[in-house]
């Protein structure tokens, strides 16, 4: 372990921050509508399976090349493979962390917005007609999504900033236990209103007759890139994890909390769709424009509103300042910048593209579909295959058992690592791609 290097300081805090990275929108956001256009528990069940399956030995394989390297996503492969074009899986790391936040800036931009007008109680006595033209005004205003993405820019930066122990970790682990709470709150409410069980059956009684092979890709790439794959978020966290700690325990830990958030985050949704007669398939609007009707309609909804948003402001931070690190470490440790002036710049940079995002549609999209269709899978499945293929299994397993107990899993874990992932994740890619369908 580098001695000069900063570190996670607890077993709670490197849980708190990785879990905090992993549970983002795509959890509270995308998860709950992507469930709803695929038939409910039976996609819930392959989520599930593939979180299990595949999401859990990507994640331990990110991080492991961290730690094992103590360095930020490129310096790992440079350090691991020296003289080959493996740092160039790096590059497309810190890549894809520019893109996705500058365009997540964006949509995050929004929850703050969001939050102050559950506030100021703007959704009370608005038709859904109304409700969607308040959220096509603050999506389609230029101005608004810049400052927005700005002021959430400012914060992730503000906390990033202090480094890993007095800056990541000390507010993940304040932001999580919050989230827990807020989403606890409110499927204590979704579960009291009336007609609530029917949202409860679609979301636990599997109908196995929605399953086709479109639904199975669509659960395992959710499953995937729920995770926060593939992009060098899970290596750098990685890195400042002390030898002491179980990896195999951390990705466990942290798939389970993941995970545990989005089937909680159906609870709280489901039940209140059904209980006002909304279709679970409402796409992408589900939150920005279904939810608040809902609460409008719901007693006490003004305050559950309120909680709502803020749970969308926690989850969508824990995730910018991960993927910000990514950049942060990869500019302070390869460039040799100051912590606090890598940081500024990064988000300089990244608030720059988050302005264009925000004013090309066409530019949000791409680096949407680049990032989520190219770079992502195509991290992850490279990732695998050097761990499976190239690090050795010594170098493995010794990182393995760095925390003195032996890797029971080791023998499954290299199986699907050098077999199973990787022909899951390339068949995600293709389909991503359009390339593959049935």
């Amino acid at each position: 372990m580098n001695q000069n290097r900063d570190s996670f300081t607890s077993k709670f805090g490197v849980i708190a921050a990785a879990a905090g990275s992993a549970i983002g929108l795509g959890n509270i956001w995308r998860f709950p509508y992507v469930l709803g256009e695929n038939g409910g528990a039976a996609f819930l069940l392959l989520y599930l399976f593939f979180i299990l399956a595949i999401g859990m030995p990507v994640m331990l394989s990110e991080l492991m090349i961290g730690r094992k390297a103590q360095m930020n996503i490129f310096g790992a492969f440079r350090k691991l493979s020296p003289g080959s074009i493996w740092p160039l899986v790096g590059i497309m790391g810190v890549g894809a962390a520019f893109m996705i936040l500058s365009f997540y800036a964006v949509v995050a931009g929004w929850t703050l917005d969001y939050a102050f007008l559950a506030f100021k109680n703007e959704f009370a006595g608005k038709s859904p007609d109304e409700i969607s033209a308040i959220f096509n005004d603050i999506s389609g205003s230029v101005w608004k999504s810049i400052l927005l993405m700005l002021a959430f820019m400012g914060l992730s930066a503000w906390i990033v900033r202090s480094g890993i122990k007095d800056g990541i970790e000390k507010y993940t682990k304040i932001l999580m236990p919050m989230l827990l709470v807020i989403i606890i709150l409110l499927n204590v409410r979704a579960l009291t209103l009336d007609g609530a069980s029917a949202g409860l059956k679609f979301l636990f009684t599997p109908d196995f007759s929605k399953i086709n092979a479109n639904v199975i890709l669509e659960a395992l790439g959710q499953a995937f890139f729920s995770l926060s794959l593939g992009m060098g978020v899970m290596a750098t966290y990685g890195s400042y994890i002390k030898k002491g700690e179980s990896l195999g325990q951390t990705a466990i830990s942290v798939s389970l909390a993941d995970t545990f958030i989005a089937v909680l985050a159906g609870v709280a949704i489901f039940p209140a769709v059904f209980a006002f007669g909304i279709q679970p398939n409402a796409g992408p609007g589900l939150v920005f424009v279904t939810l608040p009707g809902i609460f409008n309609q719901m007693p006490g909804g003004y305050f559950f509103a309120i909680l709502f948003f803020i749970l969308l402001i926690i989850a969508a931070l824990t995730s910018s300042i991960s993927l910000l690190e990514v950049v942060v470490a990869y500019f302070s440790e390869e460039l040799k910048m100051k912590r606090a002036f890598a940081t500024w710049l990064a988000a300089g940079i990244m608030s720059a593209l988050g302005v264009l995002c925000a004013t090309y549609d066409r530019l949000f999209t791409f680096f949407e579909k680049t990032s989520s269709n190219v770079l992502l899978p195509l991290g992850g499945l490279l990732i695998v295959i050097f761990v499976g293929w190239f690090l050795g299994l010594k170098n493995v397993r010794d990182e393995l058992e760095a925390d003195g107990k032996v890797a029971r899993y080791f023998l499954p874990f290299v199986f699907v690592i050098k077999f199973l992932a990787p022909i899951a994740i390339a068949i995600v890619f293709l389909y991503s791609l359009e390339l593959l369908r049935f």
